[in-house]
């Protein structure tokens, strides 16, 4: 018990949430906006880009999009490239990038979504990699957690909170959802059958609900390998909170870690020969990495606080790790790299940024910016601190986002 109790006192803080006005449930549609963007300089290697579609909507939404990109820098047209979109069909946009004053032709393609929204983001991705080089991100999805009303359930949406969908009804806790490497499953953490802590399986294509992990204690943390064999997750059945593997069903779990402390948040290394996790066993949290197989955790020389948490590897670029850490009686998003062995803080929030979460490119992630009554979603380029908030202001308290990759 004791140790369950210093589990809550050091990871609720991170995962509390406020109280807002209760919203409707089902499918939402979102509505144009203007996402807030704090005001911090472009990159020196920012690409000058005007960004256009034919139709108001789909012109938010590209602009919306690249404002989010740390590499461009949106001017008015016929100053360096000039990206257009233009809607051919119900799914379908075509997109040309030409350069200003010569008019030279540097992409120009149409492309097909699930929606016409879908398919511009898809075309989004293809402009930015033929005009940086760089993989695109503009098309993944997010599972997140929305509270109104003391409940919390889990939702999905695109990036930019569009085609947003809710998947779970449990009138309950519903937490860390984690998405499956193909994106047609989802795990999360739920209390609504016995009002402690299970482990739940969403199935995306059939919308059916499987209990996977309901053993006596906590049953908390669970997450896909990268390539969807394998789960990690944190259980408590035998004392402390322990890391424990099994395959992508939850069967054959065995335990993998032996630490008299508590262990938490794990995370697969791109390979999946390894695992990242926090853990309070050398006093304070740190973040630890060890074989699947299990064998001796090495602690990762962060040297950057006393209290790092919530880890989440880079599967993009396998050198970053990014984690929350504890700064200046708040929470940061930091990145350690494993190749140069330094770790930094890189989000400026007013008061916490934490839970981050890679998007596809590994520069840019998705986090949560929490104040006193306020969680929201927002997008961080990891090398400006440029940071832009993408759920809606209508939802209210949004947190806990896993980001697919498609």
């Amino acid at each position: 018990m004791k140790a369950l109790s210093r589990f809550f006192k050091k990871f609720l803080p991170i995962t509390a949430f406020a109280v807002v006005a209760a919203f409707a449930a089902g499918t939402l549609t979102a509505q144009p906006q203007r996402n807030i963007v704090v005001d911090i300089p472009y990159a020196s290697d920012a690409i000058s880009v005007s960004v256009s579609a034919t139709t108001a909507e789909l012109d938010n939404l590209a602009k919306i999009a690249f404002d989010s990109h740390g590499r461009f820098r949106r001017v008015a047209a016929n100053q360096s490239h000039d990206i257009r979109f233009t809607p051919v069909g119900a799914s379908e946009v075509q997109v040309s990038v030409t350069r200003a004053g010569s008019g030279a032709a540097v992409l120009s393609q149409t492309v097909s979504g699930s929606s016409q929204r879908n398919a511009l983001l898809a075309a989004a991705d293809l402009a930015v990699k033929a005009t940086t080089g760089l993989n695109g991100y503009f098309t993944s999805r997010l599972a997140f957690v929305r509270e109104s009303g003391g409940k919390h359930e889990i939702y999905t949406s695109d990036l930019f909170a569009g085609e947003i969908r809710q998947m779970t009804h449990d009138n309950s806790l519903a937490l860390t959802p984690r998405w499956s490497p193909d994106g047609s499953r989802i795990v999360y953490t739920g209390y609504y059958r016995m009002g402690s802590p299970e482990i739940f399986q969403i199935d995306l294509r059939t919308m059916q609900r499987t209990r996977l992990v309901g053993l006596r204690g906590t049953n908390t943390g669970a997450r896909f390998s990268p390539d969807g064999s394998r789960m990690a997750m944190v259980l408590s059945g035998e004392g402390n909170p322990e890391i424990y593997i099994a395959d992508a069903q939850a069967r054959g779990i065995r335990r993998i870690t032996r630490m008299p402390s508590v262990e938490a948040s794990p995370c697969f290394s791109p390979d999946g020969s390894k695992i990242i996790f926090a853990s309070d066993v050398a006093g304070g949290l740190k973040l630890f990495t060890m074989p699947v197989g299990g064998g001796s955790a090495s602690r990762v020389p962060t040297a950057i606080s006393g209290y790092c948490a919530e880890p989440d590897w880079s599967t993009a670029d396998p050198n970053k790790i990014a984690f929350t850490v504890a700064q200046n009686r708040g929470f940061q998003v930091a990145v350690f790299d494993l190749k140069t062995g330094q770790a930094k803080v890189v989000s400026r929030a007013p008061m916490d940024a934490i839970e981050p979460s890679w998007l596809p490119d590994g520069r840019h992630l998705v986090y949560t910016q929490r104040s006193a009554n306020q969680r929201e979603l927002r997008i961080l380029d990891t090398e400006t601190g440029r940071s832009t908030r993408v759920s809606l202001p209508a939802l209210g308290q949004c947190s806990q986002a896993s980001v697919w990759r498609p």
